[in-house]
């Protein structure tokens, strides 16, 4: 694998994960710092208080680490693998409320992570199967990561670069890249489906279309097989529009629908989670309380969720 060390010292996700694999506490610090912020953000989504976000964050990244130290999880995209497990904790954390005698189970806030395509709210179901879930599924995990982040989370090249470690010239390249992998993918997946004679007749010829690289004959072939198929009128607004598909399709699979409201606001990259309160507008106890890491001294339990943290102020 290439180095994912930038000039400024700066480690990509992908060099970081598999320094934790190997048992690198201090990489795994660097992830929490980067991502926490954002993590947190979408957590008070699925929450009722500073406090309760702050254990879902926690949890989440407690077993997120579990997963990366059993070989398990992501080879680059942390950042939405994350996500999802922080939903699936929320959803555990509701559960276990409301049983009289609630387990641990590290392995369901595992199941379905975001690349795994499974959706545990009904209304998603169909986005599971869809062209978009699985054109999206099938590209290296690479190309989903500058994706998910230029396209879902609206991130600057700039922005982008720390986590892939990358320059920013290099994040564009690789997003370009990625994005028409994405429509290939489309087509490609689009091709799988049972497909009648018309649209046979016109699917090699829909990327073109949307490049505006056919002839009139052709595109007046095209436009007029259009006018009466549903199914091929979608496909070219994916192909025409990656945000669309992006937004509308993967985000709720990553996030959920109640975390949807997490893109409302600029999730950060860097600085703990002090920088998801200020992504909110809060500065209230919870996040940001104890120098950074959400942890406040008189929580015995989670005096032990703070070894992620580079940035605790708390002794105990």
């Amino acid at each position: 694998m290439a180095s994912t060390r930038l000039g400024d010292g700066v480690t990509g996700d992908a060099e970081l994960i598999a320094a934790v694999r190997t048992g690198d506490a201090a990489a795994f610090g660097t992830l929490y710092e980067r991502h926490a912020g954002a993590a947190w953000v979408v957590a008070r989504q699925y929450t009722h208080s500073h406090a309760d976000a702050d254990d879902v964050v926690a949890d989440a990244f407690t077993a997120v680490h579990g997963a990366l130290q059993r070989g398990n999880g992501p080879e680059s995209a942390f950042r939405a693998y994350l996500f999802t497990v922080v939903r699936r904790t929320a959803a555990d954390r509701r559960e276990k409320a409301r049983r009289v005698e609630p387990t641990d189970d590290l392995a369901t806030l595992e199941r379905g992570t975001a690349w795994a395509g499974t959706a545990e709210e009904p209304a998603l179901e169909g986005f599971e199967r869809g062209v978009v879930s699985r054109a999206f599924h099938s590209l290296p995990e690479r190309w989903q990561a500058v994706l998910w982040h230029s396209e879902v989370e609206g991130l600057s090249p700039a922005q982008i670069a720390p986590i892939l470690g990358l320059t920013a010239n290099g994040v564009a390249a690789l997003a370009y890249r990625a994005r028409e992998g994405l429509r290939q993918a489309y087509l490609q997946q689009h091709l799988q489906d049972p497909l009648d004679e018309g649209c046979r007749d016109v699917s090699g010829k829909l990327g073109a279309y949307v490049r505006g690289g056919l002839g009139t004959r052709e595109s007046a072939q095209v436009e007029k097989h259009l006018d009466g198929c549903a199914d091929c009128r979608a496909l070219v607004l994916e192909l025409g529009d990656v945000n669309h598909g992006m937004r509308a399709v993967v985000a709720p699979l990553v996030l959920g629908l109640v975390g949807l409201g997490a893109l409302a606001h600029v999730l950060p990259v860097g600085g703990g989670l002090a920088a998801g309160a200020a992504a909110l507008g809060t500065t209230a106890a919870g996040a940001g309380a104890a120098g950074g890491c959400g942890v406040t001294a008189n929580s015995a339990v989670r005096a032990t969720r703070c070894r992620w943290s580079t940035r605790c102020a708390v002794t105990y």
